[in-house]
């Protein structure tokens, strides 16, 4: 099987990929460069895993990269200021689909542990994936903050995610942790997630 692993730079994502690599999986990366909500260190660091990654696993995994800054300015100027970080994580799943399609890939992967951040709520998960109609893989979503950290040192990839850089400008101070249906709906109307991310993924470029 061949899947399509979202690559944040964080601890979690590295992990994500790791695990489903163990289990068989044929692994392509993919980073949604958040620039300028974020800055240039971001993306020389998801190298740096990415390397790791393959060093580890043996495997060729290729890194993609697809800018998402212009998807974020679009959430922000047409939708509550609350829900940021779910329409954009239904954004960067749709350009995960819609990248990963044209690889040949059958499914998604991410590194959501359950509760861990706003946006990792159960009912935010739901909110994320309505109308996706693509599979996605969560294989840290049972998972501790302690265990994820333990794989990611045992593989070497946690102090290459704890390295200095900033973080998503955008998240808002009170993000929505139990988002409704009828809001995203709302907001799909009015940013049009499918079409960032179509945009986004035609837009995407091999980076090694």
């Amino acid at each position: 099987m061949k899947l399509i692993a979202l690559l944040s730079g964080g601890i979690d994502s590295p992990v994500a990929a790791y695990v489903m690599a163990r289990r068989g999986a044929d692994i392509i990366l993919l980073h949604l460069d958040n620039r300028p909500y974020a800055d240039d260190r971001t993306a020389a660091n998801v190298q740096l895993i990415a390397a790791r990654l393959r060093q580890v696993t043996g495997q060729e995994m290729p890194l993609y990269t697809a800018p998402h800054g212009p998807s974020q300015t679009k959430i922000a100027e047409v939708c509550d200021r609350h829900y940021q970080c779910v329409m954009c994580k239904r954004t960067m799943q749709r350009t995960a689909r819609e990248l990963g399609k044209e690889l040949g890939c059958t499914a998604m992967i991410m590194g959501d542990s359950l509760g861990q951040v706003a946006s990792q709520t159960l009912t935010n998960i739901r909110g994320e994936n309505l109308s996706l109609n693509w599979p996605v893989v969560r294989p840290l979503i049972g998972w501790d903050k302690l265990e994820i950290e333990n794989i990611a040192k045992q593989i070497g990839t946690f102090e290459l995610s704890i390295r200095p850089a900033t973080g998503c400008t955008l998240v808002p101070v009170h993000p929505v942790t139990e988002a409704e249906p009828d809001k995203i709906e709302k907001y799909n109307m009015t940013c049009n997630p499918d079409t960032l991310a179509a945009a986004a993924a035609a837009a995407a470029t091999r980076v090694s």
